[in-house]
C-alpha cells in the first residue's frame, strides 16, 4: 500500500469484506464514520457490507443508524440492542451479523480511519496467510490513565495466557471466518477481544500484527476507563484463567459461538 492514507491498489482488493463497528451514544460520530466507510471500502473490497451495532444508545444513534440503513439498503445494516449490554456483546453481535469470509471491525468513536483497514487486508493476503491480523497503535492518542491501564493489561495477558501481541485491546482487527468457527467467548465486556485472541492462539491460529495510526477522540465520551468497565474486565480475566487451569477443554468451550 502506497503511503499511509492512500487507497489500496485495485489488484490488492479482497473479494469480500464484512466491516462493522459498535456504537454506544455516538450520535456525533456515527454518520461521518458510516459515510467514510461507504466511500472507502470500495477501494478495499470487491464486495462489502457495513454493519453498525447500536448498543442500547440513549441519544440519536439508533435513529441516525436506521436512516443510514434506509438510504443505503444494499450496503448498510443495523443491529440494535434494546439496552446497553457492553462492549463485548456489541462485538459479538457484529460478528454474528457478518456474512462474508473476511470480518473487520473498528470502534465507533472515529479514533481509527477506515482506510487503514487496508493495512490489515493487505497483510492477510501475504504468502504466510495469517488467520488474524491485529492492529497496534503506532502512537496511542489516549489519556495517560488509559495508556497505563493498557500496559498493565498487556503484561498480564502475556504472563497468564502467553498472548504476545503488542496491543491486545486495539480496536482495529481483521479475521478469517474459518478461524472463528470453533471459537466461543464468554465475556460481554472489555475482555472480549483478549479472550478471543487467547482462544485463537490456543486453537493454533496464525496471528499477524500491523501498525495503524490512532487519532484523538473529537466527539462523544469514552467509557473504557470507567471503574465498572475495568472491574468487569478483571473479573472476566480471572474467570477464564481459572477455568483453563481447571481444564483447558472445558474452558475453551465456555461462552457463546462467535458466528451466527
Amino acid at each position: 500500500m502506497a503511503g499511509t492514507t492512500g487507497s489500496v491498489a485495485e489488484e490488492k482488493r479482497v473479494a469480500e469484506l464484512s466491516f462493522f463497528f459498535p456504537a454506544h451514544n455516538e450520535e456525533a460520530n456515527l454518520e461521518a464514520l458510516a459515510d467514510e466507510a461507504l466511500a472507502t471500502l470500495p477501494s478495499l473490497a470487491v464486495k462489502f457490507e457495513v454493519i453498525a451495532v447500536d448498543d442500547g444508545s440513549k441519544d440519536r444513534t439508533p435513529a441516525i443508524a436506521d436512516d443510514l440503513a434506509r438510504r443505503n439498503p444494499d450496503l448498510f445494516r443495523v443491529v440494535h440492542h434494546p439496552t446497553n449490554l457492553g462492549y463485548g456483546a456489541a462485538l459479538r453481535s457484529g460478528f454474528h451479523a457478518a456474512r462474508y469470509d473476511l470480518i473487520a471491525f473498528i470502534d465507533g468513536d472515529r479514533q481509527f480511519k477506515v482506510i487503514d483497514v487496508g493495512r490489515l487486508t493487505e497483510r492477510i493476503g501475504q504468502s504466510d496467510s495469517p488467520d488474524v491480523v491485529v492492529g497496534y497503535r503506532l502512537r496511542r492518542a489516549d489519556p495517560r490513565i488509559r495508556r497505563w491501564y493498557a500496559r498493565v493489561y498487556r503484561f498480564s495477558n502475556r504472563v497468564f495466557f502467553g498472548v504476545r501481541v503488542r496491543d491486545i485491546d486495539c480496536a482495529c482487527k481483521l479475521f478469517k471466518r474459518q478461524a472463528l468457527e470453533p471459537i466461543t467467548v464468554a465475556s460481554s465486556g472489555a475482555f472480549f477481544t483478549a479472550e478471543l485472541l487467547i482462544k485463537l492462539r490456543f486453537e493454533g491460529s496464525r496471528i499477524a500484527e500491523v501498525g495503524v495510526p490512532h487519532y484523538p477522540r473529537t466527539a462523544g465520551s469514552p467509557t473504557g476507563a470507567k471503574p465498572s468497565v475495568v472491574f468487569r474486565a478483571v473479573r472476566d480475566f480471572w474467570s477464564l484463567r481459572f477455568s483453563l487451569w481447571l481444564g483447558r477443554a472445558k474452558g475453551m468451550r465456555r461462552g457463546e459461538a462467535m458466528l451466527g
